[in-house]
């Protein structure tokens, strides 16, 4: 025993993830600063994903973490049938570890033990190698015992969904005919959508090169610019990407440019810009002159990284869309984009961490910043011209309570209607749920700004 110990301490020390430890480490310790700390997913994985030399272990790392935030109530709720005591603070990370092991051996894509090997090497590998057997004795008697410990999980609707209470509720309450379609949609993973650089080359050649290259391409005819994978991808090593030939963007994002009705010679704002793959889209559509706008200086970074390369020229700019005395020149656009900060209960599908990290106290905030936005900035649209509002939620207090507030403040603001467009019509705008045509959830109101009297 004492050996097998030592040997296994070699050669982790010597080959990283040899045995399947380093990637449930990773996402063990990414879980406790998401659930533990309230730090966003994506941020904490850009730090830790580095200390793992293969992608497959990069992307292990990524696909279990999605997995526990997707299915952790459940989890918590079996570690503690399993665990009579809860860890002491400094041994918390055993904690997530398990978790990812349970999720692993509920999933059954790999072999139960090479699941609880590799779990158990992982709490070594965090420092916790006096916790090794009760990590072992757990994950066995979870595979004994599964029926048993699982009888009434499926009962309550937050351990059955993956989700928090207040957020099954309001799904239930503003689309009450489709919530268990968008509770569905948010624990599915999504493909991978492509926008296509019209610029660079056309639809038809970048789908040929795709196919030539071995990926099942499909286009999408509701967005056109689209194309969409099946199958994973290094999205780096796609034909055309690193020349700027595509992007990677969801379709209902790129609906976006369908609604500002873009010509060659506009002046275009896009507001809370960062970071930039609409901005970016504007500019494949049109010759335009376009601003993008956002707050944050660091993230405004990204915005011209896509732009230079996508071989795209457009003014970046740091201000606040909610006070443009500090940035506006005086001269007023002809469209503009307001990508409203919102929930993002949209997009859970692809970062399942928001349902933990987002509180009910939120939205109120954000609708009355999303108010101040679209107010300071309606007076910057030239009368007959148009504008957006967008938000990845599926809230109705963000979407259509905000587009008739606006609308009632508004006299000078008529609605386009767009029907021929996908989505739900939501009185006014229209609401895209997760899930239809496999996209995420998003929100557009199209609106002119009438000339006055």
């Amino acid at each position: 025993m004492a050996g097998s110990r030592s040997s296994g301490k070699r050669t982790c020390a010597a080959q990283p993830g040899a045995d399947g430890s380093a990637p449930r480490l990773v996402a063990g310790r990414a879980l406790l600063q998401v659930l533990d700390k309230g730090r966003a997913l994506d941020a904490v994985l850009d730090g830790l994903l580095a200390d793992l030399n293969e992608p497959r272990d990069r992307a292990l790392a990524r696909r279990l973490s999605h997995a526990v935030l997707r299915d952790w109530p459940a989890l918590d709720e079996l570690l503690d049938r399993l665990i009579s005591r809860r860890p002491a603070r400094r041994d918390r990370l055993v904690w997530f570890i398990l978790a990812v092991g349970l999720a692993e051996l509920r999933d059954q894509r790999e072999p139960a033990p090479a699941v609880v090997n590799a779990a158990v090497a992982a709490v070594a590998g965090g420092g916790l190698a006096r916790l090794k057997g009760l990590a072992n004795a757990v994950l066995r008697n979870f595979q004994r015992r599964r029926e048993a410990l699982e009888v009434g999980l499926a009962d309550d609707p937050v351990r059955a969904w993956g989700y928090p209470g207040w957020l099954i509720e309001g799904f239930k309450r503003d689309w009450p005919e489709h919530d268990e379609q968008i509770l569905a949609a948010g624990n599915q993973s999504p493909p991978l959508w492509l926008r296509v650089n019209r610029r660079y080359w056309p639809l038809d050649q970048a789908r040929a090169e795709l196919v030539a290259a071995g990926y099942e391409a499909d286009e999408i005819a509701a967005v056109p610019d689209a194309l969409v994978l099946r199958q994973r991808a290094a999205v780096s090593q796609l034909p055309g990407f690193s020349d700027g030939g595509l992007s990677v963007q969801d379709g209902a994002a790129q609906l976006a440019v369908e609604y500002l009705d873009l010509a060659d010679g506009l002046r275009v704002l896009d507001a809370c810009s960062a970071p930039g793959g609409k901005a970016a889209h504007i500019l494949e559509r049109a010759a335009v002159e376009l601003t993008a706008l956002d707050i944050d200086k660091r993230r405004l970074e990204q915005v011209s990284d896509n732009f230079q390369r996508l071989g795209l020229e457009g003014k970046v700019l740091a201000g606040d869309a909610a006070d443009p005395a500090g940035w506006w020149d005086g001269r007023q656009f002809d469209r503009i984009l307001v990508d409203a900060p919102c929930s993002a209960t949209g997009v859970i599908r692809r970062h399942p961490d928001i349902r933990w990290l987002r509180k009910a106290a939120d939205i109120p905030a954000l609708v009355e910043l999303q108010r101040r936005i679209l107010d300071a900035l309606w007076s910057l649209l030239a009368p007959g011209g148009i504008l957006v509002y967008a938000t990845c939620s599926v809230l109705a207090a963000e979407n259509r309570d905000q587009g008739r507030s606006f609308l009632e403040r508004h006299e000078d603001a008529d609605v386009i209607d767009h029907q021929h467009l996908p989505g739900t019509a939501s009185a006014p705008g229209r609401q895209i749920l997760p899930g239809s045509l496999d996209m995420d959830g998003f929100y557009h109101l199209s609106v002119r700004r009438l000339q006055r009297a």
